[in-house]
């Protein structure tokens, strides 16, 4: 089957815009030549639109795929021919993006991503949104087939092409919660964006003031004012257009969501595939009440390597019943690292803090900027209500089927881990945890982040009981194994006893 004949011209504008500062260079450069500028701009343009248009055809020629009963083969290519055919069982997502332009043209990407895989294995840029909601479907029922074909109980009735499982609402998101959340997602780390037009505004404010001490006192509060709020404003923005809409269902082993504003995004989450669930609540949304839940699934996820956001922000105890809708844990009741743990962070702290105020005594002492040095040691001060809130917010549970991590302050991070789920268990010691006969033990399954960033991790615990923790995660993650090895080899034996009869 081929793509939408409409790919050849959005593609060919796309190529042609990702382009445009050269065409920008080359127009500017020929405004030196009188009387030259708007024809070469224009015969640029042509050109360029020209070249893309050709290759976007050419693509669009030489690309077909074909969806079986077992694989989805595609056929790709212009100057390299490449011919691939992923098996269905392996197929973990198949998702669809549309931006506006794409909607008003009624075209969609598909893309196409395999467990353990590490970028999207196939994707298809741009078949009709039929075509896309058909592929979807198609996947997703044969899927199901080899899954009953497989797993079937004697007599059970073999899947018919029709067989869609009813699909559930579990949670939509509404005009208040989307609210909400533009303000408690607000990411400062946008400042670091905004602030690059701080060297070009001061010139310009210091030539406009007669005394430029006043202007340095009331301007620079100023634009450190303007510039958190643009960045407040613009994180606010992008995390409303990003889930505007939002809306999550449950079809048979699946999770189906949609999303977003300009960019509208549909997938698929297979309940089979998921590694993790965690519920992540920054300081403002937990002081309000509210969470939001994301599922870590073995493989990739386009932009977010492999989480996929199941609740972007809801009330904390809605946002815990449907992680458990998702991967059935018990009640949790953390068990908290040792009151040690809390003065080795006042320690660290408070040496940040002298560090930092030695720094600013330096500037005032050795610059000409003078100003109230002192005052950053307020750090110094602060730092026993700081290491009282992160070793608070530290914890770990061990339930009868899941592991619990629990960390962070600023943004709250809880991961719920079934054992059977775990790659690994790694228990580490730094020189300084040493001393103090504490330890970390890290739980890794195939949908984190790596070894070094961002796993769960039970942080700072007495050493004797990370050990405890290691061998009773690896101990239980053999059992569970083992059991699930059990029942599959029990339903192999009747499969072949119902044949034999």
């Amino acid at each position: 089957m081929r793509l939408s004949p409409l790919s050849i011209p959005y593609g060919a504008v796309t190529t042609a815009a990702r382009l445009g500062w050269i065409l920008v260079i080359a127009t500017f450069g020929s405004t030196q030549m009188p009387g030259a500028g708007p024809l070469v701009a224009v015969a640029l343009v042509a050109g360029v639109l020209a070249l893309a248009g050709a290759y976007q055809l050419a693509r669009w020629q030489r690309f077909d795929y074909e969806l079986t009963e077992d694989t989805l083969d595609i056929e790709s290519g212009v100057f390299s021919r490449r011919t691939r055919e992923i098996p269905l069982q392996r197929v973990q997502n198949v998702d669809t993006s549309r931006n506006a332009v794409q909607r008003a043209l009624g075209i969609a990407a598909v893309t196409v991503e395999t467990a353990g895989g590490s970028d999207v294995e196939a994707e298809l840029r741009y078949v009709t949104e039929a075509e896309a909601e058909r592929l979807r479907a198609e996947v997703g029922r044969l899927k199901r087939e080899h899954s009953r074909d497989h797993d079937a109980e004697p007599g059970d009735a073999r899947a018919t092409p029709d067989d869609e499982p009813a699909e559930e609402e579990l949670f939509a998101m509404s005009a208040r919660e989307l609210a909400l959340l533009g303000v408690v997602s607000v990411d400062l780390r946008l400042l670091s964006l905004f602030s690059a037009i701080v060297p070009i505004l001061a010139p310009s404010l210091a030539r406009s003031a007669t005394d430029p001490l006043f202007s340095l006192a009331v301007t620079a509060p100023l634009v450190a004012g303007g510039l958190v709020l643009l960045a407040v404003l613009a994180s606010a923005a992008f995390s409303v257009g990003n889930f505007y809409g939002f809306r999550l269902s449950r079809a048979g082993d699946e999770l189906r969501y949609e999303r977003g504003l300009l960019n509208r995004y549909t997938g698929t989450v297979p309940l089979s595939k998921v590694q993790s669930v965690v519920l992540s609540e920054n300081a403002l949304a937990r002081r309000i009440g509210y969470a939001s839940l994301t599922v870590e699934t073995a493989g990739y996820a386009p932009g977010d390597s492999g989480a996929e956001s199941a609740v972007p922000l809801a009330r904390r105890e809605r946002a815990v019943a449907l992680a458990r809708e998702i991967e059935p844990f018990g009640e949790v009741t953390f068990e908290r690292p040792p009151t040690r743990a809390r003065t080795r962070y006042v320690i660290r702290y408070a040496l940040v803090g002298a560090l930092l105020t030695a720094i600013a005594y330096g500037v005032h002492r050795f610059s000409r900027f003078a100003f109230a040095w002192y005052l950053v040691a307020g750090l110094v001060v602060l730092a026993p209500l700081a290491a009282h809130l992160k070793w608070r917010n530290l914890g770990f549970a061990v339930l009868d089927d899941h592991v619990v991590l629990r960390s962070g302050f600023w943004s709250r991070e809880t991961t719920v881990v079934p054992y059977y789920r775990v790659q690994t268990v790694v228990e580490s010691q730094t020189v300084f945890q040493r001393r103090r006969d504490l330890a970390t033990v890290v739980v890794d399954t195939a949908g984190s982040r790596g070894l070094t960033t961002g796993d769960p991790q039970a942080l700072d615990i007495e050493a004797e009981r990370a050990s405890e923790l290691r061998e009773t995660v690896a101990d239980r993650l053999q059992a569970s194994l083992q059991t699930r090895r059990a029942v599959r080899r029990e339903r192999g034996r009747d499969r072949l006893t119902s044949v034999a009869d």
